[in-house]
């Protein structure tokens, strides 16, 4: 469980003074209320104008904290909510915050359908999930459930606030979990007193402890997030006594949770690793990658200073399986031949656990290797799939495989290979730089939405720790 707070009834703070907050409070992040509203944290000098907001997102993260979601009072009912909504999705893209959040309050569930049509292909483009809050009309969450599970789609989910559904609908929090379970992302919470005002958590008749056991059950693990508007209490109307007080109020549902694996230092006890230095491990490289990513999920895994590409374990992991379902919707499988043909850029190691995600195997490929000895290696090692930046060295990797392959002139992009001199080539994207019948990197990538997550997640259980998953061409020494 991590907590935040949202902005919403704190507009007079700035974005300085949220981060400031959220650092100094020790919340783990924070929620940015109707953006749309706010347009002004796009102007030339603010926070998420176009040229500064990579820089916010990394300043941000180095402080440990996020922006969990972008909260808005957006009705899905109104047909003129959707243009502000879409604007809120995309915004969410470029800043990488996950979700983007909006409520049902005007009962036409037609319109909810018609928006969400909308709205999907927009949140799977900008790598998001939309949440759908639990009022207005869903307080019924068993009506929520049906429109959820009608459009069956990873990038839609719950936002579970907690007290509507509870007071407005009479539902405990273990039918609510029942009814939603993996759906809930994102939990709001404010108490109720017994005349159904506001009061601090804590204070009222809301069952949180119900509440918090109820998460427990689906190992929920993560934002709870505290709502409060001043005018709500003439007597609570400070953030530096309201936000602490939740913050310890809350801690005691953190210390039931069971205690974190062990992990071990380093000679000096500067820092900690998950394994013990010179032991095997028994894990596949998907088990891997998922260990360290629950250990350190908002430690940096890659930090290029050269190219726009700076990833937490959490992140890097989302880009790879992206990549991995991306390679699915192109026909690799378990066993297949993906080769990797750059130096060092991102691609190649996303390219490595996106083909170990999935058991296909990744074939390296020297960087200065000529024609002859590329096209060997290609036909030799069965290649599928390569991918490859335009060149290196003294090897234009680019005029290499079109001489190789000249059918890929009049190949249509995504649309299986067949070239005469590498019979079993189906793919060539292109990192960096666009050609003739290939797709690029970020083309490549955008195919995520066709394969479901639940598809690779199953095909890395096959996985097994003896499998091949690379294969590499020397030079006999």
């Amino acid at each position: 469980m991590k907590l935040s707070f949202t902005t919403r009834g704190w507009a007079s703070l700035s974005f300085d003074m949220y981060a400031n907050i959220a650092e100094e409070m020790k919340f783990g992040g924070f929620e940015l209320y109707d953006l749309f509203k706010h347009r002004h944290y796009m102007d030339k000098g603010q926070p998420l104008h176009t040229y500064a907001v990579a820089s916010t997102m990394r300043s941000l993260r180095d402080r440990n904290i996020e922006i969990a979601n972008l909260d808005t009072s957006l009705d899905l009912g109104k047909i003129e909510s959707k243009d502000d909504i879409l604007w809120t999705i995309e915004m969410a893209g470029t800043m990488r915050v996950p979700f983007v959040s909006a409520e049902v309050m005007t009962d036409d569930e037609d319109l909810v359908r018609r928006a969400l049509t909308a709205i999907v292909p927009a949140a799977q483009k900008a790598g998001i999930t939309f949440l759908l809050k639990t009022r207005g009309i869903y307080v019924d969450t068993k009506r929520l459930m049906n429109i959820l599970d009608e459009f069956a789609e990873d990038c839609l989910g719950v936002l579970w606030d907690m007290h509507h559904p509870y007071k407005d609908h009479g539902e405990s929090a273990d039918t609510t979990i029942k009814n939603l379970g993996g759906y809930v992302k994102l939990v709001h919470i404010r108490d109720i007193d017994e005349n159904g005002d506001y009061t601090i958590i804590g204070e009222g008749k809301l069952p949180v402890a119900d509440m918090m056991r109820a998460l427990s059950s689906i190992d929920y693990d993560g934002y709870v997030s505290l709502e409060w508007k001043p005018e709500w209490s003439e007597a609570v109307q400070d953030y530096e006594f309201i936000f602490p007080h939740f913050i310890n109020y809350m801690n005691r549902f953190e210390n039931r949770r069971p205690n974190r694996r062990k992990l071990y230092l380093n000679h000096d006890g500067t820092g900690e690793y998950i394994w013990k230095k010179d032991e095997l491990i028994d894990l596949t490289f998907p088990q891997v990658l998922d260990r360290v990513v629950e250990e350190f999920p908002n430690q940096y895994a890659f930090k290029y200073t050269t190219l726009d590409y700076t990833r937490t374990y959490e992140e890097f992991r989302e880009d790879v399986d992206n990549f991995a379902r991306a390679l699915v919707s192109l026909g690799v499988k378990a066993g297949t031949k993906v080769a990797i043909w750059a130096t060092n850029v991102p691609a190649w190691y996303i390219t490595f656990w996106a083909a170990t995600k999935i058991g296909a195997v990744l074939v390296t490929v020297n960087t200065a290797y000529k024609i002859h000895e590329a096209e060997y290696l290609f036909r030799q090692s069965d290649t599928h799939t390569l991918v490859m930046i335009e060149n290196a060295l003294d090897s234009n990797y680019r005029e290499i495989i079109n001489e190789i392959c000249p059918e890929l002139k009049d190949n249509e992009p995504g649309k299986p290979l067949h070239a005469k001199r590498l019979p079993f080539l189906r793919n060539v994207i292109t990192v960096g730089y666009r050609d003739r019948g290939c797709l690029t990197f970020e083309e490549t990538m955008a195919r995520a939405n066709m394969v479901p997550r639940e598809q690779i997640l199953y095909m890395a259980s096959k996985v097994k720790t003896g499998d091949v998953c690379n294969m590499q061409y020397t030079s006999g020494t």
